[in-house]
């Protein structure tokens, strides 16, 4: 007789949500931020050398995503020229710093 399986929303809900999976996410964060760290560039004759490099953060929470019904963890530079960086401008070419490292991060 082969296997039944009933799936219960509230069931998965409550996984996702779970303190394991939110400390999956912060660990893959935490990873996907020291890549970016590495790879951010350091203008030592700039206005503002290692700002860049230093505004790199992560923040978690169990209620995230589109319905907040997850547990998400959340890389970002709070840098103001970090958009610029990241996607460059028609005088600057794009860094791609957060995609090269999550691209990486995800995989460790």
């Amino acid at each position: 007789m082969p296997a039944r399986f009933k799936m219960s929303r509230k069931g998965v809900g409550q996984l996702l949500r779970s303190p394991g999976v939110q400390a999956e996410m912060l660990r893959r964060a935490e990873t996907t931020k020291s890549v970016a760290v590495s790879l951010s560039p350091v203008d030592e004759g700039g206005p503002h050398p290692g700002q860049y490099r230093a505004s790199w953060s992560v923040k978690s929470t169990a209620r995230g995503g589109r319905r907040r019904d997850r547990a998400t963890a959340t890389v970002s530079n709070s840098a103001y020229y970090a958009r610029w960086m990241e996607y460059g401008t028609e005088r600057v070419r794009a860094r791609h710093v957060l995609l090269r490292a999550a691209q990486v991060g995800g995989r460790r």
